[in-house]
């Protein structure tokens, strides 16, 4: 087991690493009030002196909530504790309803149970920027201390009231008379986060005879597994969802990770469908039902699936490279339909410029109720009508920093040109490098901003030719 700490360095959103190895309360008050220092010196004197502080169900993540407030006070600033453990995009609302500086999450979001760490959102609730993080890491290392203030901190309902805004974005009677006229059935995992049970509680009492959760408790061990909405993490989801569809009613599969800013669902065949397969339904709800503007942003790991139903509703797409960040920077200066990654996470250019999965399920159950179609269906309608692909990832742990290095130093100086019986026709390095064969045919590798991880990502025509694809991905990284 890793027993040296590393650098404290911020990856695609957060600082994050083993718990009493990378992370200690010691390096966290380090982290915290740099953040914090930072936030105060942006501020242009239109903000309140307020800090929201949350956090999730992992251990000791409400005991280093409470120490970092100490260092909020030491700035003289006024911090606003969550009452109980809350979703990342909970507090980002909350930024924004109390016109804060900001926000300190103490979260590892999706990682595995052994992880913690640390988001910042600024004060539009989005996730702050490269050259925010970068400027935090710099007063890190300048090793200022002031003494925490320790005093009695001021708890708020970050949860409650998250639910409360979301509830107004929604007909919510009108939504749970459609789910009940179709016949649907619900079941919601979430994965021992602290999205469990608010999926009920914005529905109301009245999806007790529909609705059913799993995985509801706190359990910082979270069953075994990472907390993130994989398929190979949702077999009882998958099961549930299966065994629902059995008596002839349409079934859903709800899934949340950690924090609760990334989704995944299963339809009623037990299928898996990620946020590729979601977002083109999502583009058409929103621009057709809704007649929402706006462009869409993709990150440059996403199906070229998106691409094609933006171009039917004639949508500008932007590229950018994987990390949320990047999407909500995009998000703050242009008019914005959706912006979405692989990875689960997808934000509204009419709610937050932040990943919302509560947020996303009310959208998919009210364009699965205004269809009045099961997912299944919907998907397999819309694939005929813009074509379908087939896409996967697979992540290789690395043995060391060296093979990183080696492998990276490869795939700059001499890329693959063949791959198979496919010739490259384009290189694309906005964020790692993908080699693209061809519309909907490309293979991609990246190195993870949070894990040791070397992740390869592939888009093909027909699975036969994804399998092949990425077992010569595979190959090529153990051949170097």
């Amino acid at each position: 087991m890793k027993l040296e700490a590393s650098p404290i360095q911020f990856g695609t959103d957060g600082w994050r690493g083993l718990l009493g190895v990378d992370v200690t309360i010691e390096r966290l008050l380090l982290v915290a009030l740099a953040a914090t220092e930072e936030m105060v010196f942006r501020n242009k004197g239109d903000l309140s002196k307020k800090v929201i502080i949350g956090y999730d169900r992992r251990f000791l993540a409400p005991e280093f909530a409470e120490a970092i407030a100490a260092s909020v006070r030491a700035c003289k600033l006024e911090p606003l504790l969550a009452d109980v453990p809350v979703t990342t995009p909970a507090c980002s609302w909350a930024v924004v309803e109390n016109n804060a500086l900001g926000a300190l999450i103490i979260t590892a979001s999706h990682n595995p149970p052994e992880w913690l760490g640390l988001k910042i959102k600024s004060p539009r609730g989005a996730s702050v920027d490269q050259d925010f993080t970068r400027a935090v890491e710099k007063r890190i290392l300048l090793k200022r201390r002031i003494s925490p203030v320790v005093d009695q901190t001021q708890r708020f309902c970050c949860r409650k009231n998250h639910l409360i805004g979301l509830k107004r974005k929604f007909d919510i009677p009108a939504l749970v008379k459609g789910i009940k006229k179709l016949g649907l059935q619900i079941t919601v995992d979430a994965m021992h986060g602290s999205a469990a049970g608010c999926i009920q509680e914005l529905l109301g009492s009245d999806s007790d005879g529909f609705l059913k959760e799993i995985h509801t408790t706190r359990d910082p061990l979270f069953g075994g597994n990472a907390p993130e909405p994989l398929e190979k993490n949702l077999s009882e989801l998958i099961l549930a969802t299966r065994t629902a569809a059995k008596s002839g009613r349409p079934a859903l599969g709800l899934a949340f990770d950690g924090d609760g800013d990334r989704i995944a669902v299963i339809d009623e065949s037990g299928r898996f469908c990620s946020t590729q397969v979601l977002i083109p339904l999502f583009i058409e709800h929103l621009a057709k039902a809704r007649n929402c503007p706006g462009c869409v942003i993709k990150t440059v790991s996403g199906s070229d699936c998106i691409i094609a139903i933006a171009e039917r509703f004639n949508r500008e797409v932007i590229e950018c490279p994987v990390g949320f960040k990047y999407i909500a920077k995009e998000m703050l200066r242009k008019n914005v339909l959706i912006g979405g990654e692989e990875s689960g996470g997808i934000g509204f250019g009419n709610h937050l410029p932040e990943r919302d999965a509560l947020y996303a399920a009310l959208l998919l159950l009210e364009a699965i109720v205004q269809g009045m179609q099961s997912l299944g269906v919907r998907l397999n309608n819309l694939a005929n009508y813009i074509g379908s692909s087939f896409y996967d990832r697979i992540d290789l742990l690395l043995a060391d920093n060296k093979t990183r290095l080696r492998f990276e130093e490869f795939l700059r100086r001499d890329p693959p040109s063949i791959i198979g019986s496919k010739k490259v026709r384009q290189v694309i390095l906005i964020d790692g490098c993908k080699l693209k064969f061809g519309e909907r045919d490309w293979l991609m590798f990246r190195f993870s901003g949070t894990e040791p991880l070397l992740r390869i990502y592939c888009e093909a025509p027909t699975i036969n030719d994804l399998q092949r694809t990425l077992g010569w991905a595979k190959e090529l990284v153990l051949s170097i």
